[in-house]
């Protein structure tokens, strides 16, 4: 099939789907039950202002009912394999693009490696779903997370809307308030994600920092083996070369056992509060990294406080590894119950002890995921495990006062409000395929940065031995993310001419790029006095990339400085495989 017979396609299924989802307010709608209950009394109510649906479910029996699912809308498509789609997913590590016919995993599976309850023969999806076709795009998505995860479950040619209502028990004359689910179509995907965006904000006010943060990163240089000496080496580096890295974060590996985050850890090789200490005597930030959630068996804080720990179908704490993915170090993990009583001022008192004793002023919260963890019983009976997860944040926000919240392998819909940092990639590693990976991942989420929160792309990685181009790639991907900036090289290694690079990321901008297309191969960044072009080859052979130039612009390649000259209408440049470049345009 030509592209003009492919645009011809794409237009008449288009159309079907419009109409089809025209009329998406009268889409039929279903509640599943647990097995052996009835649905007979249940009553469903959905109201609509505007491309916004409010719903309710009621029981109006006599009673009660354990519901595992409320099918908003059942929705008939009539598209070709090849439309184009993009979906969130409840664990930020995962995310899905590629086509109907042919999903693609830009992570890891959630139906494989985090075994998240889902159906069979659907690709699912949490919070919003994009499907696009040649200047025609739609969008799926929830509003709000304040309950339930809103999940999307999409079949070659039936999308089902659904609320996860986890089998809770719905009371005689009971009445539940389902989560605000929201239906746009138009012309521009980046303006139908924008409207999402602040939908979204205004039913979960976001945590406000005032730009992105910068700052160096203990974990792709030392990983848990990191030392006293390790950060203070790299601490002086900065205070002389490169101090606008605001903010040295001390990663995994600092603590005895995971869990025990206020313990002191021998293989640190020095007193973690002192170099704290240090890091603000010499005008930086002292940041940390925390797993909030999580314990290993032999800590102390499991050993001691069984109970505070989301229990199995026999009463016992929960083995992560029985219901989902165990843990990287030291699992399977056990996941603290947001909604205990006790765990939550564990969590607060945790994190009042770091920002008042130790003076941090940052804090990566890591696998968050795990305390919205499935399967697992809680100590308030009548709570989803979103609640449970944004209880157990409320309590960490209280503790830890003013400080810089980044959420990181944490459960994306349900964080809405509570961070004011959002991690939206994999771990980056010195290598072409995580680098191509990551970046693919991070510039999907764009339409989040410094709507939602600041997007963090994980840290930019300099040295090492891959070559030039890669590295350039690299830095122009973090670039376009308009976010967060912290190194993760041992600075004390890193050539001149990569250290060069490290300082023109920062400042960040702030602005995330806007791409043409989901190529994502031509990226503009517009601001009050230039523009910037992200060019990006993704392939293996080189290519030549044109792209549009708003009148006549002076071209400078903000990498090297060399000045390409005015250009008027278009901009054309030839690009080696596996390379990028990031273009400045001013006004000639």
């Amino acid at each position: 099939m030509n592209r003009r017979e492919w645009i011809g396609v794409a237009a008449a299924g288009f159309g079907r789907l419009s109409g089809a989802t025209r009329d998406v307010r009268n889409s039929p709608s279903r509640v599943v039950v647990a097995e052996g209950g009835s649905n007979r009394d249940l009553v469903l109510t959905r109201q609509w202002s505007g491309d916004f649906c409010r719903s309710t479910l009621t029981n109006r029996g006599r009673g009660p009912v354990r519901v595992r699912e409320v099918v908003l809308f059942s929705i008939a498509l009539e598209l070709p394999a090849g439309t184009g789609l993009y979906g969130e997913s409840l664990q930020m590590l995962s995310q899905t693009a590629g086509t109907l016919g042919e999903p693609v995993d830009l992570g890891y599976s959630e139906r494989k490696h985090y075994r998240i309850p889902q159906p069979e023969d659907a690709t699912a999806l949490t919070g919003m779903l994009t499907l696009s076709l040649p200047g025609s795009h739609l969008l799926f998505g929830f509003t709000s997370c304040r309950r339930f995860a809103g999940r999307l479950y999409l079949r070659p040619q039936l999308l089902d809307v659904v609320v996860d209502t986890e089998g809770l028990e719905l009371a005689p004359g009971q009445s539940w308030e389902l989560e605000e689910f929201a239906h746009f179509r138009g012309k521009d995907r980046a303006e139908l994600l924008w409207r999402l965006a602040n939908r979204i904000n205004e039913h979960h006010p976001p945590l406000r920092f005032p730009a992105p943060p910068t700052g160096w990163c203990s974990w792709y240089c030392f990983g848990p083996r990191v030392t006293a000496k390790d950060v203070l080496a790299n601490l002086d580096f900065i205070a002389e070369k490169a101090p606008g890295l605001k903010y040295v974060q001390v990663d995994d590996g600092y603590q005895p056992a995971m869990g025990d985050w206020l313990e002191p850890g021998n293989a640190f090789g020095g007193d973690l509060q002192a170099v704290l200490k240090q890091i603000r005597a010499r005008g930086f930030e002292p940041a940390i990294w925390v797993a909030p959630f999580i314990a290993e068996e032999n800590s102390r804080v499991f050993r001691q406080h069984p109970d505070w720990f989301m229990k199995g179908p026999d009463g016992a704490p929960l083995k992560s590894d029985r219901v989902t993915f165990g843990g990287w170090r030291h699992g399977p993990w056990y996941a603290l119950d947001g909604t205990h009583p006790e765990a939550q001022h564990h969590l607060e008192n945790l994190f009042r002890t770091m920002r008042r004793d130790w003076g941090c002023t940052y804090f990566k919260l890591d696998a968050n995921f795990w305390g919205a963890m499935h399967g697992g019983r809680l100590h308030d009976p009548a709570a989803t495990r979103i609640e449970a997860y944004r209880r157990g944040m409320q309590a960490i926000l209280r503790g830890s006062g003013n400080s810089f919240i980044l959420g990181c392998n944490h459960p994306v819909w349900a964080s809405f409000g509570l961070i004011h940092g959002s991690r939206s990639s994999a771990d980056i590693q010195r290598s072409w395929k995580v680098i191509s990976a990551t970046a693919r991942q991070n510039l999907n989420r764009n339409w989040q940065n410094g709507k939602l929160w600041w997007n963090d792309p994980d840290a930019v990685v300099l040295t090492g031995d891959l070559p030039l181009n890669e590295f350039v790639f690299h830095a122009t991907a973090v670039y376009a993310t308009g976010g967060m900036v912290l190194s993760g090289d041992d600075l004390t290694k890193i050539p001149p001419g990569r250290l060069a690079m490290l300082r023109k990321l920062v400042p960040p901008t702030g602005a995330a790029a806007v791409f043409e297309d989901d190529s994502l191969r031509v990226g503009r960044i517009t601001a009050a006095n230039r523009d910037m072009l992200c060019l990006f080859n993704w392939q293996d052979t080189r290519t030549t990339l044109a792209a549009r130039v708003p009148g006549r612009r002076l071209v400078t390649d903000y990498w090297t400085g060399e000045n390409l000259g005015p250009h008027d209408g278009m901009f054309r440049t030839e690009l080696a495989a596996r390379s990028a470049r990031l273009l400045e345009l001013r006004r000639a």
